[in-house]
């Protein structure tokens, strides 16, 4: 079941695609709430409700917009953390970066990413792509029922 306004992460360290990225989102007048974080370090604290997170609302993402290239900790080491860990292994990933390389894409759809978009140079391109992507994952697509509901319906079921 889906939550009303499921929220948006976005994991941006350089505060201009950031700044670009919020402006779409706005301007495609999705309801969804947009949580920044800007290092990798920062992304998982978030996910995980530590440190400077621990008290934030209940609720995941309904997706994580995940730069490739930050400080701390990188993109593919917070993919690869967020598909190691139980509890968040399955919160969509969309690998949102400028980075067309080969072995960055191989990399991570190997590891777990729903998706990997490259930044459009252009706003107007730039625009629509933040917008397809916060629609599909905020709108369109239905989420993974919580393992605790997954549980309930198979002892309901036996």
């Amino acid at each position: 079941m889906k939550s009303e306004n499921p929220h948006i992460l976005l994991a941006e360290d350089d505060s201009a695609d950031a700044e670009l990225t919020l402006s779409a989102i706005q301007g495609a007048n999705l309801k969804n709430k947009v949580v920044r974080v800007s290092d990798g370090e920062e992304t998982l604290d978030y996910l995980l409700r530590r440190k400077t997170w621990r008290s934030r609302p209940s609720g995941d993402p309904a997706v994580v917009l995940l730069d490739l290239k930050m400080p701390k900790i990188g993109g593919i080491e917070v993919l690869q953390a967020i598909r190691s860990n139980r509890k968040l292994q399955s919160i969509p990933v969309v690998v949102f970066t400028s980075s067309g390389e080969r072995r960055d894409i191989a990399v991570c759809y190997q590891n777990g990413a729903n998706a990997y978009v490259i930044k459009p140079v252009g706003f107007p391109d730039f625009q629509t792509t933040v917008q397809s992507i916060g629609r599909f994952w905020s709108e369109i697509n239905v989420p993974p029922p919580l393992i605790s509901r997954r549980l309930e319906r198979r002892s309901w079921q036996s």
